[in-house]
């Protein structure tokens, strides 16, 4: 018998019971659907991290005050202030350093006339664009004097300069208000989209670090310090890092570090864990789903088999040979496996939608993603309904006529 009328007849016979057809092919649906947002998922970080660290280059350290224990409570990374602009100063002689840049935040309103807008305002020092590699769109990045004088100038994002000025304006000399104190706009940053977290990196505003911390502040310390390694192999460089801020803190041989050194590898090496956790999970569930879903099918061809006894005998009473049951069986199982997976497919990509839309996960679903769940389909259907074929091939036609 040709392929095409065992398909036919596959198709007849699935067609008869709807209802169960549907149920059989659930756990299928989610399966195949969980391998394919574990795909898009994991993908989607994985590219983000790779762009991420393309965009910044792979010779970026950064120090953050805080990270020691106090109390018999760990304390961590920011919450106490640690750091000092002297301790950016040293670090530029480190060998292997390239730029250095101390770093203090705040956030608040952001004025210009009857438009305002809250943002961060990060401080930060003048080699901040060398460091991210970010040009600026208008004006320029305010200068080593505005640094050393704490003067009140301030660079834009572009979101906030959209926001307060307008689209294509360049405010450059205007006056602002950030928290209530007066800056005069010096420049605009090119736009550079969303973080890998999520977050947009054109809403905020960079100010000189001094300004920051003694004028909108109050205080002498820094939170973060962002440094540039001349080469990608940052390992030693961070290590030397580490021992010039401990010497200069005056830590004792066996105390913990009051501040945190990580690389960027460090950071992409976290969130790839991340991602691979999440990865394992949604394996997890499109592991346990598929062999529901397979199991299933079994369960009802099985059923089918049984129904179908005097079909079965009658067919080998006319000529039908056990290969040619076999297939037909095998085929209805591995029919109902593929109909799922189609359907487990557009599920999939519905979720990975929902994952990028509400939770800001981005997500990529590549090719082989698809042709990989038409696979497990292909194969569940195959290894859970070769048994059932096994038992329709094997009746006995005389015993399958007599079967009431």
């Amino acid at each position: 018998m040709s392929i095409i009328m065992t398909l036919r007849i596959a198709l007849k016979a699935l067609n008869r019971n709807k209802m169960r057809t549907m149920l059989t092919m659930l756990g299928m649906i989610i399966g195949v659907g969980a391998v394919i947002t574990m795909v898009a998922l994991g993908k989607g970080a994985q590219t983000t991290i790779e762009e991420q660290v393309k965009a910044a280059g792979t010779n970026l350290i950064n120090i953050q005050s805080g990270n020691f224990s106090q109390g018999g409570v760990r304390m961590g990374q920011g919450m106490l202030n640690t750091l000092m602009p002297e301790d950016a100063e040293a670090l530029r002689d480190v060998p292997g350093v390239q730029y250095v840049a101390a770093g203090a935040n705040t956030r608040g309103q952001v004025v210009n006339g009857n438009q305002n807008w809250s943002t961060n305002t990060e401080g930060t020092d003048v080699d901040m664009p060398l460091i991210r590699s970010w040009p600026t769109k208008y004006g320029s990045f305010f200068s080593p004097q505005d640094v050393s004088s704490a003067a009140k100038v301030a660079v834009l994002g572009s979101l906030v300069s959209d926001t307060l000025f307008g689209p294509d304006v360049d405010p450059t000399g205007q006056m602002i208000r950030i928290r209530n104190q007066p800056f005069r706009v010096v420049g605009v940053m090119s736009s550079k989209g969303q973080s890998g977290t999520g977050q947009d990196q054109d809403d905020i505003v960079f100010v000189p670090y001094t300004t920051v911390i003694k004028k909108l502040q109050g205080q002498q310390h820094i939170q973060r310090i962002q440094v540039s390694a001349e080469t990608p192999d940052v390992a030693p460089v961070a290590a030397a890092i580490t021992e010039v801020l401990r010497t200069r803190h005056k830590l004792m041989p066996g105390d913990p570090d009051d501040f945190m050194v990580r690389t960027l590898e460090e950071m992409a090496a976290v969130r790839s864990e991340t991602a691979r956790t999440m990865g394992t999970l949604l394996a997890a569930i499109a592991g346990v789903s598929l062999l529901v879903g397979g199991i299933g099918i079994m369960n009802i061809m099985l059923v089918s088999v049984t129904e179908r006894t005097r079909e079965i005998g009658l067919r080998m009473a006319i000529g039908a040979r056990g290969k040619d049951v076999l297939l037909q069986f095998l085929v209805e199982a591995v029919v109902l496996s593929l109909f799922g997976g189609i359907i487990g497919i557009g599920f999939g990509f519905g979720l990975a939608e929902a994952a990028e839309r509400f939770l800001q996960w981005p997500t990529t679903i590549p090719a082989n993603a698809i042709a990989m769940a038409f696979g497990f389909a292909a194969a569940t259907g195959v290894f859970f309904g070769f048994y059932p074929a096994r038992k329709a091939a094997r009746l006995d036609p005389i015993e399958a006529l007599r079967f009431e």
